[in-house]
């Protein structure tokens, strides 16, 4: 085992700008390292390699559910995701049996029948917003891949627009707030109660006006035989805006790039559109949309590795190394869209694996090779050493890619 004074830092600057060199080391000489999270000064565990990544995502001495089985000092640093709202009740950090019985509820809105009938908006919300794109200024593929699941979700979710911006802004104060400010987390609960607010106008609404979408779907659920409870109809509204909108934007800004960095793999990609599925799963594999899954929390005193996890610990799963470990795939930061093979661990794995990647998946295979098809000669309008993803612990973000069409 590595010491904490040898290994390279984790979740500061010189990470942020190269995350995988750290991975690397971990996985060698450190794979159950402890370290001391930046905010709060939490002791933490940080799993680097693919088959300890995998198997703590399905096991059962672990919970999401932080505000119940954290350390007192994880309680303390407000980095309970959605703390005191009911974005803190959401599906991601519920156990079973409750996890199990709204999931299942949930599922039963994402049958084969209905996530193909979402082909035809996405194809549509695409084309429009490839024409916006050509008309911008400064073309930004990031505006792009906002806009796409911006429009996809509310249509699928069935929400009127008129109180869209404010909710796309308070996305963007919940997600990106800064934790080292003063007042970061009244900041982060008043953003993530104004998605709770919203997401209660809209099943207000539905209830009212029920049609053939999500929400009118979970309304369904709460209201039928199966029984959601309010709460939890409110909050599985707010988890299907938040994640559905965030994630699939940094999947396919983060997509463009790595293709931008491998013309090999655009031009194959541009001319045999067939490698399309496989080269969304090599996207998700190669920078997907999350570096690290939310904290794990030790119910009870164990060990990982030979190394005492006493319970209340957070152990953080890192998706991203697990996903470029070169035990389990050759070459990993090579991007190759004809890669098969080991499954990754993008979207999680067992209990929490993402409940809309069916959508995500639909939306960047769609997305990106329509953008390449339009552009065939697009490139980067800055150096790509001006290209940075945003210092945020949880997601593999870009907050600009400016290209030249």
């Amino acid at each position: 085992m590595g010491t904490i004074s040898e290994a390279p830092a984790l979740f500061d600057s010189a990470y942020y700008r190269d995350p995988y060199s750290v991975y690397d080391w971990l996985r060698v000489h450190d794979p159950v390292h402890r370290f001391r999270f930046p905010v709060g000064d939490v002791p933490m565990v940080f799993l680097s390699r693919y088959d300890d990544v995998k198997a703590l995502l399905s096991d059962q001495r672990f919970s999401n559910d932080g505000a119940a089985w954290g350390s007192e000092e994880f309680r303390r640093s407000g980095m309970i995701f959605g703390a005191g709202t009911l974005i803190g009740r959401i599906l991601t950090v519920l156990d079973p049996p409750d996890h199990t019985r709204v999931r299942r509820l949930a599922m039963g809105a994402f049958t084969p029948r209905r996530v193909a009938a979402w082909k035809e908006p996405v194809d549509r919300i695409v084309a429009e917003c490839l024409a916006r794109l050509e008309k911008s200024d400064a073309p930004d593929v990031m505006d792009y891949a906002a806009r796409i699941p911006a429009d996809v979700t509310g249509e699928i979710l069935g929400f009127p627009l008129k109180r869209f911006g404010q909710m796309l802004d308070a996305i963007e104060r919940g997600f990106r707030a800064d934790p080292d400010n003063p007042g970061h987390e009244a900041e982060v609960a008043a953003a993530f109660e104004e998605l709770v607010d919203y997401g209660r106008e809209l099943i207000v609404e539905k209830r009212r006006n029920p049609g053939d979408d999500l929400t009118s779907h979970f309304v369904h659920a709460r209201d039928g035989e199966d029984q959601l409870t309010e709460d939890e109809l409110i909050s599985l509204v707010a988890v299907m805006i938040m994640a559905g909108i965030d994630t699939t934007r940094n999947l396919i800004g983060s997509a463009v790039l790595a293709l931008l960095d491998h013309p090999d793999q655009l031009r194959l990609l541009r001319e045999q559109p067939e490698h399309t599925p496989a080269a969304v799963e090599e996207f998700l594999r190669y920078d997907g949309a999350f570096c690290v899954g939310l904290f794990r929390l030790a119910k009870e005193d164990l060990e990982l590795g030979g190394v005492p996890v006493p319970a209340g610990t957070p152990v953080v799963a890192g998706l991203q190394s697990a996903n470029n470990d070169p035990e389990k795939y050759a070459d990993p930061r090579r991007l190759d869209i004809t890669r098969t093979g080991q499954r990754h661990l993008a979207l999680g794995h067992g209990l929490h694996n993402c409940m809309g990647a069916a959508l995500a998946r639909l939306e960047t295979g769609v997305a990106v090779p329509a953008l390449l098809k339009r552009f065939p000669r697009m490139r980067l309008a800055v150096p790509r050493e001006d290209i940075l993803f945003e210092e945020n612990w949880l997601l593999r973000s870009l907050p600009a890619l400016p290209v030249r069409l």
